[in-house]
């Protein structure tokens, strides 16, 4: 469907009022979506930017300054001014685009609600889908658009995407896939939703999973585990998420390694046979040794932020020992 013919049916479809909750990238690509099908949001609601967060991705806020849409960043979702907001906004329908927080029953009960969820549902479900969906080794995902319940990614199915999930893609790169899916997924089903027709596919919980919030200290490496195991890790929580680390050293002397860039070591397996699970330096390179005795090449180990040379890491490992 091109851009013209969503415009056209948006024209021949009465304007129907929104309330939005967004964030992050995929918050302003389906806001957009919904601006250009012809759907007057009345609100928008988001967050505040964390001074903690590494904030890599696009602003909501900026979307809603420059398209004159009035904008809020409450703390509590269940706060009865907020819930007087979306009332007095009149909404006839209402969305959620990688808003953070759930939305209790009552806001559900003020017009159809609808969540745009980063996975093909009912697999990973919860927090940090595309993340899992790397640590897992999956090789597909998605984003599916579905009418929001207070259990949280579990009403009927309205839309979904798929893309791929190429062995060698970080979390990032997935990510800016998601992003496109989700803005494809609801491109396509808005006429549809608009009109009232859209399709309600029910969402088989059973056949799916469930998955909670990372924190950055899980993304510590055992290197006990299997090479490919630690490479999902790696992939899982590359930069600019926190990134896959190892500790090195006891007590005040500890140092933190952080793996940037690294790929399935593919060298003569002799130079590392004999070599106990952890960091090491072969033939002048960084490479991480695994339970299995297969190995990750590190091309990029980060120390306070800087980049490790293998010779710098070999001295470490020494003082170390």
């Amino acid at each position: 469907m091109c851009l013209g013919k969503l415009i056209f049916t948006a024209m021949n479809t009465p304007q129907q009022r929104a309330v939005v909750f967004a964030y992050h990238n995929v918050g302003v690509r389906c806001l957009k979506v919904l601006l250009a099908g012809g759907v007057d949001v009345a609100l928008v609601v988001t967050h505040q930017d964390s001074a903690s967060e590494n904030i890599w991705f696009e602003s909501v806020v900026s979307v809603c300054e420059t398209e004159g849409i009035p904008y809020i960043t409450p703390d509590d979702p269940k706060a009865p001014d907020l819930l007087a907001q979306i009332q007095a906004a009149q909404p006839d329908l209402l969305f959620s685009f990688y808003y953070r927080h759930m939305l209790p029953q009552a806001i559900l009960d003020v017009a159809p609600a609808y969540n745009m969820h980063g996975s093909l549902l009912p697999r990973f479900r919860g927090r940090a889908p595309v993340n899992w969906a790397v640590l897992h080794g999956a090789t597909e995902i998605g984003a599916t658009l579905h009418e929001m319940t207070v259990k949280p990614d579990a009403g009927a199915i309205v839309a979904q995407q798929a893309v791929p999930i190429l062995p060698d893609d970080t979390a990032f790169e997935v990510f800016g896939k998601v992003t496109v899916a989700a803005e494809l997924a609801l491109y396509n089903v808005l006429p549809a939703l608009l009109a009232g027709t859209a399709p309600r596919i029910p969402n088989d919980l059973g056949q799916g999973s469930y998955f909670g919030g990372r924190k950055p200290e899980d993304g510590r490496i055992d290197w006990n585990k299997p090479a490919a195991d630690v490479y999902n890790l790696h992939r899982a929580v590359a930069p600019p998420y926190p990134g896959a680390f190892t500790d090195i050293g006891t007590g005040a002397g500890t140092q933190r390694y952080v793996i940037e860039r690294a790929r399935p070591y593919r060298g003569n397996s002799g130079d590392i046979a004999g070599l106990p699970p952890g960091l090491a330096v072969v033939d002048n390179a960084i490479v991480g040794v695994c339970g299995d005795g297969r190995a990750l090449a590190i091309h990029s180990l980060l120390h306070d932020g800087e980049r490790m040379s293998a010779a710098a890491l070999q001295a470490q490992l020494a003082q170390a020992q």
